[in-house]
């Protein structure tokens, strides 16, 4: 595919792939681009389309445009928001406050009055529930918050996934959950059931069975899935002494990392 290894040149004016410019054009800004070669521009005139060699594609201007997922992408312009297809055409007579992309075939929307849920590509809504927010599809689950300010996770047709809730919590990545309660952040399985005792103030998703956390401590531990520590990265301190330059001059006073 002649969009592959391409990415956006550090000014954010252009392409580039392989080190060189796609295009002669010059745009105010650039995103990605998508399958099947299509990436959003902005220049004076408003947001559009274009492909490899920097013609635009359907003639038309947004006020935003974002790229395209699962051939579908997000635009907006004085209607509201909404998604076209490869056509640049609007696949459904919705618009809406703002919407998302299309992940697993659903696409998190909020509506005019402030409610989030998720839409199928007819724009229909996939379940009947209404959430203060609502987070993409990974593997077939989202996490949602509820007017109670709980999170949960629904599969795709709304039902959740488990019965317990949290104060803040994110999609499941390799079997396991970030999790937040009233103690502070921990990891759950797909039971949605807490791991291990410990709460931290800070935790990363496992990678490959190894999860960085922060203690309430301020120090960074990594922990296995069974939430044991098994490494202490070392901890850098930093002390303000008073050091002058040969000439004693005031900047003398500086931070030295030891």
């Amino acid at each position: 595919m002649g969009y592959n290894r391409t990415h956006i040149s550090f000014d954010g004016t252009h392409h580039l792939k392989d080190g060189n410019p796609l295009y002669n054009k010059r745009f105010n800004a650039v995103q990605s681009f998508h399958d099947p070669g299509i990436a959003p521009v902005q220049d004076d005139t408003g947001c559009f389309y274009i492909d490899i060699k920097g013609n635009d594609l359907f003639g038309k201007r947004f006020l935003r445009a974002y790229g395209f997922y699962e051939s579908l992408a997000a635009v907006a312009d004085v209607s509201g928001w909404y998604h076209i297809n490869l056509e640049g055409n609007p696949v459904y007579g919705n618009r809406f406050e703002w919407v998302g992309n299309f992940q697993d075939g659903l696409c998190t929307v909020r509506d005019r009055n402030g409610a989030y849920y998720h839409i199928l590509p007819s724009g229909e809504p996939a379940y009947q529930s209404r959430f203060i927010y609502a987070g993409d599809y990974r593997y077939g689950i989202a996490v949602v918050f509820e007017h109670t300010g709980q999170a949960h996770h629904i599969f795709q047709d709304g039902t959740k996934v488990h019965d317990n809730s949290f104060v803040d919590l994110d999609v499941f990545h390799k079997g396991f959950a970030r999790a937040k309660d009233m103690h502070g952040w921990t990891h759950i399985n797909m039971e949605g059931e807490v791991v291990y005792s410990e709460r931290y103030d800070m935790v990363e998703p496992f990678y490959n069975g190894h999860a960085r956390v922060m203690d309430k401590n301020g120090i960074f531990l990594i922990i296995d899935e069974r939430g044991e520590i098994i490494h202490k990265t070392e901890s850098v301190q930093i002390q303000e002494q008073n050091i002058t330059d040969e000439n004693n001059s005031p900047e003398g006073l500086i931070k030295r990392r030891i």
